[in-house]
């Protein structure tokens, strides 16, 4: 017997599995950018052109009358690029996403409406255990950009400011290193004039650009770290054998003694080791230079202790301390277009999304960077540091 007629194949009668494009419905967001309030701090998170971006998917943005202008940004540019301008501080603080450079002040936050999503820097070190009991009691969700990852697992906001303190602490040498107030060198390749001798100590993001922006000065460089893998790095990705070395007291105090400049650039888990001893700093070179970039960690030097902006430097054991711990604060409008560049694409992808909810559910680097989700603490070591409870974000979103 024949096989049956039949204007199908087999391959065609086999039945198929149907797939259904699901649409995603994509969400309108409603940023409010208000005016940074925190001692000599001059960023805002969005520029204009970031903000034209935002509005031209549809978004709103509201922004607080002269929040860019220490970044040079005017009321006019931020209008011009589709933002809503207001002197009103509580109608920006009322928008249901609310982005800021500095945590919000306790005043900030009463101004707050519950369950809004909060988006700053965390800045853990200088918090205290109310402001997270205040976030609890509004029940905000809250995302920390210091934390939020990359796809490949790096930090890019913290990597972005790094390459800024990095690269300004050269320039702030070099200013220093003139007269009136420093022994009269200058960074500079001159024929026939010894190089300015420059030592960083730590081998991270800071320490690769302030090195990169010594050589291309013609100084001569030495970098300490106690990380192998940090130094052979450095190497790599400044494309030149520099002198690398342990932290070896010997070897550093040597170095030390012939400094003009050094840079301090070392984190630690809860603060700064202290890497350079009084003693070490008395055996320097009157009218020489220390950067450091670590005080905001505690500083990894004996004798610095913190400055501002007004009154940047002190001199002891007749050597030159820098102790700003906002260095990027004084390039506002860089680090700002850097901020901004961080930010945008992660909003954009937040609406893409259907949300900030749907995103966090696949989106694993975004997740990191959540400590608070609807008013519970979602962040161990937050929890550990001021000995609160959280929960698992994995446990709660799915």
């Amino acid at each position: 017997m024949g096989k049956p007629s039949t204007p199908f194949s087999q391959a065609e009668l086999i039945p198929q599995e149907e797939t259904l494009e699901i649409q995603k419905t994509k969400g309108k967001l409603y940023i409010g950018l208000p005016k940074e309030t925190s001692y000599q701090e001059k960023r805002v998170c969005l520029t204009p052109d970031a903000v034209a971006a935002i509005t031209a998917h549809g978004h709103r943005v509201l922004i607080e009358s002269n929040a860019g202008i220490d970044a040079n940004f005017s009321d006019k540019d931020y209008s011009e690029a589709g933002a809503k301008i207001t002197k009103d501080t509580a109608k920006v603080f009322s928008c249901p996403i609310i982005l800021k450079v500095e945590p919000p002040s306790f005043e900030e936050l009463n101004l707050m409406n519950p369950q809004t999503i909060l988006i700053s820097a965390l800045q853990l070190k200088t918090q205290c255990k109310d402001y997270f009991q205040k976030l609890a009691e509004k029940r905000i969700t809250a995302l920390a950009f210091e934390f939020i990852k990359d796809e490949d697992g790096s930090y890019p906001a913290v990597r972005a400011l790094s390459e800024i303190a990095g690269t300004a602490s050269i320039l702030i040498a070099s200013e220093l290193l003139a007269n009136p107030l420093g022994s009269g060198l200058m960074f500079g390749n001159i024929s026939g004039v010894p190089p300015v001798e420059v030592v960083i100590i730590g081998a991270g993001t800071v320490g690769e650009f302030a090195g990169r922006s010594a050589i291309g000065l013609g100084a001569n460089v030495k970098v300490f770290d106690n990380s192998l893998t940090k130094l052979r790095n450095i190497q790599t990705n400044l494309g030149r054998p520099l002198y690398t070395s342990t932290l070896q007291p010997k070897n550093l105090t040597k170095a030390l003694k012939r400094a003009d400049v050094v840079i301090g650039a070392v984190r630690g888990n809860d603060r700064s080791p202290i890497i350079v001893t009084e003693d070490m700093v008395q055996s320097m070179k009157k009218g020489s230079v220390i950067i450091d970039v670590s005080i905001d960690m505690g500083g990894c030097f004996e004798t610095s202790e913190v400055t501002s902006h007004d009154e940047p430097t002190q001199i002891k054991h007749n050597v030159i301390h820098y102790g700003v711990p906002n260095i990027p604060s004084k390039y506002s409008r860089t680090s700002s277009i850097s901020i901004s560049n961080i930010f945008t694409p992660s909003l954009l992808h937040i609406a893409e999304s259907g949300g900030l909810e749907n995103t966090l559910r696949f989106d694993r680097g975004l997740r990191n960077g959540l400590y608070f989700y609807h008013g519970i603490l979602t962040n161990k070591s937050v929890a550990d540091w001021f000995n609160l409870s959280y929960r698992d974000i994995n446990l709660l979103i799915f």
